[in-house]
């Protein structure tokens, strides 16, 4: 069973493809994406990363918590469930 991983502190350099780069060292990344503003396209500093299974999901988050991507050191932890806002 896949699981998603919270990807925080991003780099305004990276891409959705050089995050997936960086998620493949631990194990199988079914989707990496970078959210982004919808008027200027840029890089909202922040993604989501879906791992192939959850063994893979916890070794990422061992691992990659605080490595360096695009010169900045990210925040990984697993996702949580999008609430409704007030």
């Amino acid at each position: 069973m896949s699981k998603r991983l919270f990807i925080g502190s991003v780099a305004w350099a990276t891409t959705s493809d050089s995050l997936k780069k960086h998620f493949e060292q631990v194990g199988a990344v079914e989707e990496a994406n970078i959210l982004t503003d919808k008027m200027t396209g840029r890089s909202r500093g922040f993604g989501f990363v879906t791992m192939a299974n959850d063994s893979d999901a916890d070794a990422a988050v061992q691992k990659l918590n605080g490595s360096e991507l695009d010169g900045r050191k990210i925040v990984v932890s697993e996702a949580r469930p999008k609430t409704d806002r007030v």
